[in-house]
């Protein structure tokens, strides 16, 4: 019974509550003005229990499971709405219990479905629909925790190239199933209005005085545009669930100048400096670790596993100096800093992009929460600003943030990838940006010369990279990388990114401001314009193992030390070489 008592809570916070006043053991309402503003849906409460014992003890009815989808009969006491008037005033929402189950997989399906009635007053009935779209056994879907704010009618007009963009990027999206799936909701929400309408009718056709015959007739008429609308909401809300899904499968438009194709086709934006020549051996940073004591690998692999590490020594101060210099001067160009949870909701996770589940996943999730350890600062930052309204004089936004970054490298492998290139754990300082969408393109140019710089007064050898379709991830409208040059591994090596994400996160944090430039005037009135959704931007800043592989790469010197770049010297306390440890 500990599920009915969970689900007797919830109805409890919802406004309603089980009253053991009526021999049906009624669900009787809260107070009548939070139910006239609307029924809370109930929706995707999944019950932990397979089945259900009923405790005559109980003042609630138990849900009936069965194989097919069942609602629950649910009376609303006239006397619990006082004397504030008709049921039908009350507004109309559909909120549900759901709970899939196949025959031979062991789920089980319920619904509560809770309608508004405006045939008699102070009843709310709901009956069995068989309009529920039904799943096959052993499938599992999960519930929706959140909905973006997708132009749905946008992706209709614009289908042809949505689907080219889909192509160009190689996504899994499917725009005509989405077409598909809202042409089928506008028609049901239509048919929805309608029979709304004509219960509504009824409803008014039932004041005053009538005959009995012809009271009973209007009675037995709303009875039936209840029942069939009840379905009807049920399958509207599945069917908005779905065309939910499929919309936020489709990946953010893509900017014009970008090349289609591969990572091969990337272009090359801009050049600084020559790979250095060496008169001596090239040693790779991992050598260089090991000669100077900066890094343990081999205690870190048995204490948490492969692709950890210890930084000692120089290597600890050289991550402080990188952190606390970029900072520095990032805070004079008017960044505010922040720092960040390392923990974050899996919902957020998603409405930033990232897909928190799946075979090849770089989210690490936490077992048996709904939490994951953030692979960006840019995930729990835009989840700082969910749900805002902003002004539009306090646009742009330009924040930092030092954060541990954790990511799962699935597939990562091979000997490019060994020493510090790719971890499952690391510092990282990320810039982040919130405008207006006339800004952001500037934005994203003053973003990526910022990094640029950086990297430029550091010494390195370096080019920027306007990246191809294919290699754009679904928030991005358009991506820069940059790449230095690392000479014990002998490659180019990424070490930092800016992502221009247009409106994307933002439809799916709900990141809104108010346009203060065009405010209407109604007579004495100032009528407020309607709000619109920001654009959201990131780059990386720092992401310190990188820079530590570039740094010890590219500064040694013929007797193993390695020479430290000016700007990091004051934030090592003046140290200018990182040379071999005396033999003890």
């Amino acid at each position: 019974m500990a599920s009915t008592a969970s689900a007797t809570a919830v109805l409890a916070r919802r406004g309603l509550s089980c009253s053991s006043s009526s021999s049906s053991s009624s669900w009787t309402a809260a107070p009548y003005a939070r139910l006239t503003n609307s029924f809370a849906a109930l929706q995707n409460y999944v019950f932990a229990q397979k089945s259900y014992s009923y405790s005559t003890t109980s003042n609630c009815h138990p849900l009936q499971l069965g194989s097919n989808f069942v609602a629950r009969r649910i009376s609303l006491s006239s006397r619990s709405l006082g004397q504030q008037g008709n049921i039908s005033a009350v507004s109309e929402s559909i909120a549900s219990l759901r709970r899939f189950y196949g025959a031979q997989a062991g789920r089980q399906k319920a619904a509560v479905v809770i309608a508004s009635s405006a045939s008699s007053a102070g009843t709310i009935v709901s009956e069995a629909s068989n309009a529920v779209e039904s799943s096959a056994a052993g499938d599992s879907v999960e519930p929706l925790t959140w909905r973006a704010s997708i132009d749905f009618k946008g992706i209709r007009e614009n289908k042809e190239a949505i689907a080219a963009n889909i192509i160009n990027r190689k996504s899994s999206g499917d725009v005509e199933l989405v077409v598909q799936l809202y042409e089928q909701s506008v028609r049901l929400s239509m048919e929805v209005d309608k029979l709304r309408a004509e219960r509504n009718a009824v409803a008014s056709a039932m004041k005053g005085k009538l005959e009995q015959a012809r009271r009973q007739e209007l009675i037995n008429q709303g009875k039936e545009l209840k029942d069939r609308l009840a379905g009807l909401e049920v399958e509207l809300a599945q069917l908005l669930d779905k065309l939910q899904r499929e919309g936020q499968r489709i990946p953010n438009m893509t900017h014009p100048d970008v090349p289609i194709g591969s990572e091969d086709v990337a272009v090359t934006r801009k050049t600084v400096g020559q790979k250095r020549e060496f008169s001596f051996p090239i040693k790779t940073h991992v050598e260089l670790g090991q000669d100077l004591d900066l890094f343990d690998f081999e205690t870190a692999a048995e204490v948490s596993g492969n692709k950890f590490y210890y930084l000692k020594n120089e290597a600890v101060l050289l991550e402080m100096a990188l952190i606390n210099w970029t900072l520095s001067q990032l805070v004079k160009k008017g960044f505010t800093p922040l720092t960040t949870p390392d923990l974050v909701r899996s919902s957020v996770v998603e409405k930033c992009g990232f897909q928190p589940r799946g075979q090849n996943t770089q989210v690490y999730s936490v077992a048996d929460t709904d939490l994951c350890l953030a692979g960006t600062a840019e995930i729990p930052i835009g989840g700082m600003y969910m749900d805002s309204m902003l002004t539009e004089g306090s646009l742009p936004l330009r924040l930092v943030a030092f954060s541990h970054c954790f990511r799962t490298e699935a597939g990562a492998a091979g000997a490019a990838t060994r020493g510090l290139y790719r971890v499952h754990q690391f510092s990282k300082l990320e810039m982040f940006a919130i405008c207006r969408p006339e800004d952001s393109e500037a934005l994203h140019e003053e973003l990526i010369s910022i990094e640029e710089e950086h990297f430029t007064s550091l010494g390195l050898h370096f080019k920027t990279l306007d990246m191809s379709s294919e290699d754009l991830g679904a928030p991005a409208y358009r991506k820069y990388d940059v790449e230095a040059w690392m000479p014990g591994l002998d490659r180019y090596g990424e070490v930092s990114s800016a992502s221009n994400c247009t409106d994307y996160q933002s439809r799916r944090l709900n990141i809104r401001y108010r346009p203060e430039h065009n405010m209407l005037r109604d007579g004495p009135k100032t009528k407020l314009p309607p709000p619109v959704f920001a654009h959201t931007l990131n780059a990386t800043a720092c992401a310190v193992p990188r820079m530590i592989i570039a740094i010890l790469e590219n500064f040694q010197q013929a007797d193993g030390s390695v020479v430290i770049p000016e700007p990091l010297r004051f934030f090592m306390g003046g140290l200018e070489v990182i040379g071999p440890k005396p033999k003890k």
